[in-house]
């Protein structure tokens, strides 16, 4: 880079150019408080759920950075009970194009509202599994952390194929995820049990021994 000289000694551009796009918005705290109400209104509601995504890593121990949205899973059949429950509570709701979600928005803030995870609709077993966590101070059921990596497995495919926040995730998570289930469930999917071997790679998890099939 050429500097140009003024009066004063060179004078440079500033970092990142001059038309350098500010950053981010940190949207973590907001997000948190999102969820926080969006909990309150469906433990009044009396329906099932749990919280799901980065919202629901975080209450297993990962760092609060949020930007995007908050998601809760309940199951199909409890969906309009859930967003009349939602609407009644002062949450805007919204049909989405996808037909396993409806999203919500409050305070500025996204709400995604799940019924089907992990390519499966959301089931009473599978809310069965949470674990009850404090979230910013207010206790909500949370998906168990296996059933937290496996949805985000699942989710992979050739047009969002973002390992950056999985490997924080295998990392923390660990000792609280059935790797064998992982393993079973996901061997036959590429971009799934590519990861798996990463972690292997990486000494995340112990390396299991690959059979090639008969």
């Amino acid at each position: 880079m050429i500097a140009e000289y003024g009066r004063d000694g060179p004078s440079l551009p500033p970092v990142g150019g001059a038309a350098a796009d500010p950053l981010p918005h940190d949207h973590t705290q907001a997000i948190l408080e999102t969820t926080k109400r969006v909990a309150g209104l469906l433990k009044a509601s009396g329906k099932r759920f749990a919280l799901a995504g980065s919202v629901a890593a975080f209450a297993h121990g990962l760092p609060a950075s949020f930007q995007h949205d908050t998601d809760f899973c309940v199951r199909p059949e409890d969906a309009g009970a859930v967003v009349q429950a939602l609407e009644d509570g002062g949450i805007t709701m919204r049909r989405a194009p996808e037909d396993w979600l409806v999203k919500g928005h409050s305070d500025g803030e996204e709400i995604d509202l799940i019924f089907e995870l992990a390519r499966r609709p959301v089931s009473t077993e599978l809310l069965d599994r949470a674990e009850i966590r404090a979230v910013d101070s207010v206790w909500m059921p949370v998906l168990a952390p296996t059933d937290l990596m496996d949805s985000r497995l699942a989710a992979l495919c050739e047009h969002y194929c973002d390992f950056g926040d999985l490997l924080p995730m295998a990392r923390m998570l660990r000792e609280q995820i059935d790797w064998d289930r992982m393993y079973l469930d996901h061997r036959d999917a590429p971009l799934s049990d590519a990861f798996l071997y990463l972690l292997e790679r990486l000494r995340v998890v112990e390396p299991r021994e690959r059979r090639e099939e008969p």
